[in-house]
């Protein structure tokens, strides 16, 4: 059978009809208290033609927060939420997980419980500003966590994996892209520890395999997949070797069996230019089902898939502007095109009302 965009897969457990991923979107509707609102569930009923969808990264914890109007996988409420929205998909035949997020330093105490600075692995500023309900403001230097609360860090990924599992996710990814607290271990821009959890590749990828092994205990393999984003300088990061570091990290992550990793393969969100990596050489470290992600159209999905070089496509904006992707690329019909003014808050323009090819 020809592998190709439009054939089904299996990554771990979770069988796709096809080979279209709708990549995590941050688009900040959620309702009062971090809730899914019926708005959120229409959203991703629309999509659900996709293979598989990635939630918007969801944080795990009140300090888990970076951002406005986030929603959260952390008390009964937000489960409620999420359980009307999984069980929409659900109900249109698709396949959902959730991307689970701690933002580490990318955050501002105006979005932290009683005004708490963000934490990170050091204490080092990012260059920026934080997206607060207050508008744009400087970042903060965080405080560095000490090694004795780390497992207060894993334990809050172990709750928030039970809860996605109770409000009736397919699945689980741990986000460790991006800028965030897991990728602002692994890389030493972000990462000048001199204890266990610094300095050398082992150490700086241990919290993420902790919380790997932790997550993997409650969902089981087959049921969690990994994010990573090798050289994305969004949020002012880098590392000084990403190529050996990367590949050290696809090698170590093999022995749980995951059920895919998915790899920003490149620098998204205007956050600079990525330095050189080379992502062919990556992918034969990595034993496992591989989503690919970034500027990818049909043609060049297709030719990673029929390659070997992916088992599925992650589009992120195309799935914004065009809730039937799947089946606009099958009759190579144009996409509708996305407005950015309307990608972060407000309401269902730009969110819910772009037009279906079928309409």
């Amino acid at each position: 059978m020809t592998k190709d965009l439009f054939s089904p897969t299996k990554l771990g457990s979770i069988e796709l009809k096809n080979r279209f991923v709708m990549a995590p979107l941050t688009r900040n509707r959620a309702g009062e208290g971090g809730v899914p609102q019926p708005l959120n569930a229409t959203y991703y009923e629309q999509r659900a033609s996709a293979g598989l969808i990635i939630t918007e990264a969801t944080p795990i914890s009140t300090m888990a927060h970076g951002y406005p109007a986030l929603p959260g996988i952390y008390t009964d409420a937000q489960i409620a939420g999420w359980k009307k929205i999984t069980d929409a998909v659900h109900a249109k035949g698709g396949k959902i997980v959730i991307q689970l997020w701690h933002v580490g330093r990318i955050s501002h105490p105006s979005l932290l419980p009683n005004g708490a600075l963000p934490v990170a692995p050091s204490v080092i500023k990012p260059a920026g500003k934080a997206f607060t309900y207050q508008g744009l403001v400087d970042y903060v230097a965080p405080r560095a966590l000490d090694a004795s609360e780390l497992a207060g860090i894993v334990a809050d990924y172990v709750h928030a994996t039970k809860s996605a599992l109770a409000a009736g996710f397919d699945g689980v990814e741990v986000h460790a892209a991006n800028g965030y607290l897991l990728d602002q271990f692994l890389r030493d821009g972000s990462n000048k520890r001199t204890d266990n959890y610094g300095g050398s590749f082992e150490n700086r990828a241990r919290l993420l395999l902790e919380v790997t092994k932790a997550v993997v205990e409650v969902a089981g393999a087959d049921k969690v997949g990994v994010r990573l984003s090798p050289v994305n300088p969004f949020n002012d990061m880098h590392d000084s070797n990403p190529q050996a570091l990367f590949n050290y990290v696809a090698d170590a992550l093999n022995p749980f069996k995951l059920a895919y990793l998915h790899v920003v393969e490149g620098g998204i969100h205007g956050g600079g230019i990525a330095d050189p990596f080379d992502f062919d050489a990556f992918r034969q470290h990595f034993k496992g089902p591989y989503i690919a992600n970034l500027s990818y159209d049909k043609q060049r999905g297709n030719a990673a898939i029929a390659s070997g070089h992916a088992d599925a496509i992650a589009y992120g904006v195309p799935f914004i502007a065009n809730p039937d992707l799947v089946e606009r690329f099958q009759a190579d019909a144009p996409l509708n095109e996305a407005d950015a003014n309307t990608f972060y808050g407000g309401t269902e323009k730009g969110y819910t009302d772009y037009p279906f090819l079928k309409a």
